[in-house]
């Protein structure tokens, strides 16, 4: 199926979260990233447009499959109408849910289409759900949530430069500085080691952090990026008095 990713060899769950998981990111990108050329490809003038992720982690805006049924679920038509009906940031919003629910439709198609069991549909759910939604990169809600946990923990997550490494900074520092360090253990220390995980979510491509990764934060919506998400290196960053992300940079212009 054109935009759809064509024929699948997929058998077990992991290759279907495989396959979910190229998808999404090409979502991601589309929706933050990409915002501005997805935008205009979004024309209001033009039929019933939909938004595809690919498995190679591309995204594709196109006319739905002609045949019925297709030979994936569709995701939701006409995204490109409510374009220029509403506030850009709520409309992104929208096509991110829609993208979370076609996602999800896939997955589970494939699971059904190559008869998984009970256990195997558990373990693609639990692989999908370690992940947070696109819905919840776009919006920034994941990292808005992981800030109200650990508010009451630690002083500051964020570490005092603007760009850093994982492992030397936040999720040690924030380990460190714990004031529950000393009543609680063990289930409360891996607890607080997820909250850290969740507080650094690459705003781009949605993944955690890598301990050896570089990553930098956007000083107008305040997410976090991989700096190769977004194309900055670490000696490009010592020049930079001011950061903005690729979809700030980007409303900016439009305004």
């Amino acid at each position: 199926m054109e935009g759809g990713g064509g024929p699948h060899s997929s058998r077990t769950a992991e290759e279907v979260f495989r396959d979910f998981r190229g998808r999404r990111a090409g979502m991601i990108k589309a929706l933050t990233t990409d915002v501005e050329k997805f935008y205009q490809l979004c024309d209001p003038e033009k039929e019933n447009l939909c938004l595809y992720g690919l498995p190679n982690e591309t995204w594709e805006v196109t006319l739905p499959a002609e045949e019925v049924p297709p030979e994936l679920p569709e995701p939701a038509l006409g995204i490109n109408f409510a374009r220029d009906g509403m506030e850009e940031k709520d409309w992104l919003a929208l096509v991110a849910v829609h993208s979370d629910a076609w996602l999800l439709a896939v997955a589970f198609y494939f699971g059904a289409r190559f008869g998984f069991d009970k256990e195997s549909r558990r373990r693609l759910f639990n692989m999908i759900n370690n992940l947070p939604t696109i819905f919840e990169v776009v919006t920034g809600t994941a990292k808005k949530l992981s800030k109200e946990k650990t508010s009451n923990s630690s002083s500051k997550n964020k570490p005092n430069s603007k760009t850093s490494r994982p492992a030397e900074s936040q999720t040690r520092a924030s380990k460190m500085h714990s004031p529950k360090e000393d009543e609680d253990s063990g289930a409360d220390e891996e607890e607080e080691e997820e909250e850290d995980h969740e507080n650094t979510l690459c705003g781009a491509c949605g993944d955690n952090y890598a301990n050896d990764e570089f990553w930098i934060c956007c000083d107008m919506c305040e997410r976090w990026f991989h700096g190769k998400c977004v194309r900055i290196t670490p000696a490009r960053a010592e020049h930079i008095k001011q950061y903005k992300c690729p979809s700030c940079s980007n409303k900016r212009a439009r305004v």
